[in-house]
């Protein structure tokens, strides 16, 4: 391949890069990655649509799309799907080049196992506090663990380790909103409209998603305005994150000093991929709210999952509960995330709950008495 070097626009030398993208090794390269990557959506199938069980003369159906079925165990596995796609199309996936990601792990996890697909390098910069159980599948699927501190930090150290190897900063937080078709081409929020088809309420009254990048609640909320729907979208949001204070004030520049601890979502600033003109609400959520009710899914219907379904299944019993004080009728919908497994020694022991400083008991005493009355406190 040709090669160049040159200086960027305030004079500062730049990365030897290659600039001849019609060399036809890498055309071919490129169309056999392109391949793999497609191949990978064809052989998956569609993730199930579980329902929450309600009390029947309520007349409302709680359903959890539940991605954790996916092959690398997430709702994540889409949008990595899509932001290799993107990169690859955009000519940015190199290679021999290393796709590098600033994330909290699930993210990870699953661009780990589509730069493996590809045969590229993976370096994930991801916070210490990331659960060990996602640095293992990181690490399983051929990448590389980065651990910084300050989670604040993840975004600066990831573009200047692309810049110092020649590699490709995938920026999740810039691209997850546009890299997914909204559209459809069976994206998530197509999905779930597809499986609610033969329901008694095929229309969700609202559907309930939780942010990390901003991209999957700008996917289902475009996807509802383009279909017309009269369904409403909540976002819900954890401790020790911006993005509600950014929703409800307006200003794009907030932040906060810390990270979130429920992994996956959360963030310390409004993320450029955050839609916040596309939602209709917002709820704020205590972490031990979203760890009691992860708990009371468990009880449900026995499955384990993460900390992040825990604050939209909060914020779902919530919106129910307003339903049936009004007397309205109609389908819920939210996500599980990923499954509980990856967080056995944070979410679900009491060890971890007690060094955090969280109690539980008090929310776990208000999901009982909603799911028993339908009522919640004021």
């Amino acid at each position: 391949m040709d090669r160049a070097e040159g200086v960027n626009c305030t004079g500062a030398a730049t990365a030897t890069l290659d600039v001849d993208r019609t060399d036809p090794g890498y055309r071919t390269w490129l169309k056999e990655a392109v391949r793999r990557v497609q191949a990978d959506a064809n052989r998956s199938a569609d993730t199930h649509l579980l329902r929450f069980p309600l009390p029947e003369l309520w007349g409302i159906d709680l359903y959890l799309k539940d991605e954790s079925t996916h092959p690398t165990g997430s709702l994540k596995h889409r949008l990595a799907r899509s932001l290799f796609l993107y990169g690859l199309c955009n000519g940015w996936i190199r290679p021999g080049r290393p796709v590098i990601e600033a994330s909290s792990g699930s993210t990870a996890v699953s661009e780990a196992y589509f730069a493996d697909l590809i045969g590229v390098p993976f370096v994930a910069v991801i916070p210490r506090t990331t659960s060990y159980e996602k640095q293992r599948l990181i690490e399983f699927h051929g990448g590389e663990c980065l651990l910084v501190d300050d989670p604040r930090t993840v975004y600066d150290v990831s573009a200047r380790l692309a810049a110092e190897t020649g590699g490709h900063y995938m920026d999740q937080f810039t691209y997850a909103e546009r890299a997914t078709d909204w559209r459809g081409n069976n994206n998530i929020a197509e999905s779930m409209f597809q499986q609610l088809k033969l329901e008694r309420y095929p229309d969700p009254a609202w559907i309930v998603a939780t942010a990390g990048t901003g991209g999957t609640s700008a996917t289902i909320a475009r996807y509802v305005h383009y279909l017309q729907a009269d369904t409403r979208v909540c976002v819900a949001d954890p401790e020790n994150s911006c993005f509600f204070d950014g929703w409800v004030s307006g200003d794009k520049g907030v932040s906060c000093d810390r990270g979130s601890r429920i992994e996956g979502i959360g963030r310390p600033r409004m993320e450029p991929s955050f839609v916040t003109g596309a939602i209709d609400r917002m709820m704020k959520v205590p972490d031990a709210a979203s760890i009691a009710a992860v708990r009371a899914l468990e009880n449900a219907i026995g499955r384990k999952a993460g900390g992040s379904t825990g604050t939209g299944l909060w914020s779902a019993f919530k919106i129910i509960a307003e339903m049936v004080g009004a007397g309205e009728n109609g389908s819920i919908v939210t996500l599980i995330c990923d499954p509980g497994d990856r967080y056995l020694d944070k979410y679900y022991s009491d060890a971890w709950l007690a060094g955090q400083g969280l109690d539980i008991t008090p929310y776990a005493t208000t999901i009982d008495r909603f799911l028993a009355t339908g009522t919640w406190p004021r």
